[in-house]
């Protein structure tokens, strides 16, 4: 009996839902996942009916294959990835290669097994296929009983197309769409803890993530923009950001700060931060802005507030974690892998000259009547031109020209 070929079978569901552009959300998510299994033994990735094939090369352990299945579970817009074996259309295989997925899988005491026929000019229905391959599983494991609900291991065999798919270890995806598939945004990320969440939420609904840092840079140090470059570092593990800009915030800031009343800092802060990253949107195509603000959470996220801070701009501002408690968000940072990082203590622009008591249920025309006399246009246009710009891995991502303050991630 020869070699059989291990693979993983990527899932996906909302993909699936889609009309007559399914196949460009599939592309996308094939793409990207090319991308991503770059520096991994992988031979090529096809469509298959209803998913996507990734073929590994022959001689690969078991290891390796779980380690593939791991990066590709986290990349958005694939709902589950089994790792398994392809064969030929021919019982005997397909006996043998849900034996060797078996012994993959490690401990178990109960199975049973799940087969499924995507044509039927394959003679062996479902039904036959789960009782012909469950007794040989039951002769060559006597010891394992069988057990329709609540087993500890399903045994899957799929006949698709012109081949046999077998598996038995499977994980979840995190599910969503590919990223490239919903257009640019522009994320405010700082070095806390519910923006890089936020950034996270909206890359899984397949939007390209451009994330806008503001640094109190000179008045502080450069201590949240090292931060911010790690975090970005590890959404762009799964292709969820694409660049980010730095803009060095402090000296505007500390202008601000000697002319508007004490108790509207923050929300006319905010209100040129968002006009800045409104003019970066401008310039990188983006549709809309992303914050991590929550409701109540903070001073600035009253609903009155953050009416104020909106009417500055015209592009519209999603805010993904709007509803979820701190701890919720906190949960997903750890999931991500940057709440460690969001977690260290960094003077930027959110700590720098902030007032005691700042205006919780700010009335429009009195922050515009404070603004007054700034030369906010001047401002926006000027940070949006100092803004130093750092590129991470998104497959998604086409970058516009770079400026000569534009880096590339190291």
């Amino acid at each position: 009996m020869r070699e059989f070929q291990r693979m993983c079978l990527v899932h996906y569901h909302e993909i699936g839902l889609k009309g007559h552009n399914r196949s460009t959300f599939e592309m996308r998510l094939l793409r990207n996942l090319e991308a991503h299994v770059a520096d991994f033994p992988v031979v090529t990735i096809i469509r298959i009916s209803g998913r996507l094939c990734v073929f590994i090369k022959e001689g690969t352990d078991y290891d390796t294959a779980c380690r593939i299945a791991d990066v590709i579970s986290r990349v958005p817009g694939v709902a589950r990835v089994s790792c398994g074996y392809v064969c030929d259309r021919d019982l005997d295989e397909m006996y043998v290669a849900a034996e060797r997925a078996v012994n993959d899988a490690g401990a178990f005491e109960t199975f049973k097994v799940k087969a499924r026929r995507n044509h039927t000019d394959f003679p062996v229905d479902s039904m036959e296929m789960n009782q012909l391959v469950g007794a040989y599983l039951c002769e060559k494991f006597p010891d394992k009983k069988v057990q329709m609900k609540g087993q500890d291991l399903t045994v899957c065999v799929e006949v698709v197309q012109g081949s046999v798919y077998v598996y038995a270890h499977s994980l979840r995806g995190i599910g969503g769409l590919p990223v490239g598939s919903a257009g640019k945004v522009v994320c405010l990320l700082s070095s806390g803890i519910d923006s890089p969440v936020a950034a996270w939420r909206v890359a899984r609904r397949g939007a390209v993530c451009i994330g806008v840092h503001f640094s109190g840079r000179p008045q502080t140090s450069a201590t949240s923009e090292y931060l911010v470059d790690e975090i970005a570092h590890v959404l762009e593990q799964t292709g969820c950001m694409a660049r980010v800009y730095v803009v060095p915030f402090g000296d505007v800031q500390r202008q601000i700060a000697g002319t508007v009343p004490p108790s509207l800092r923050v929300i006319c802060y905010r209100r040129l931060m968002f006009r800045v990253a409104e003019a970066l949107a401008r310039k990188e195509g983006a549709k809309a802005l992303v914050t991590g603000e929550s409701l109540g959470q903070v001073a600035s996220q009253t609903l009155e507030n953050i009416m104020a801070t909106n009417a500055a701009v015209k592009l519209p501002v999603f805010r993904p974690l709007i509803g979820s408690d701190k701890l919720e968000i906190i949960e997903q940072a750890e999931s991500l892998g940057t709440y460690e990082i969001s977690s260290q203590d960094a003077p930027d622009c959110c700590t720098l000259f902030m007032p005691r008591s700042p205006e919780t249920h700010a009335k429009l025309e009195t922050v515009e009547a404070a603004e007054a006399g700034l030369p906010l246009d001047e401002w926006a246009a000027q940070l949006a031109d100092a803004a130093e710009a750092t590129d991470y891995r998104c497959p998604a991502y086409k970058p516009k020209k770079r400026a000569k303050t534009d880096k590339p991630a190291e």
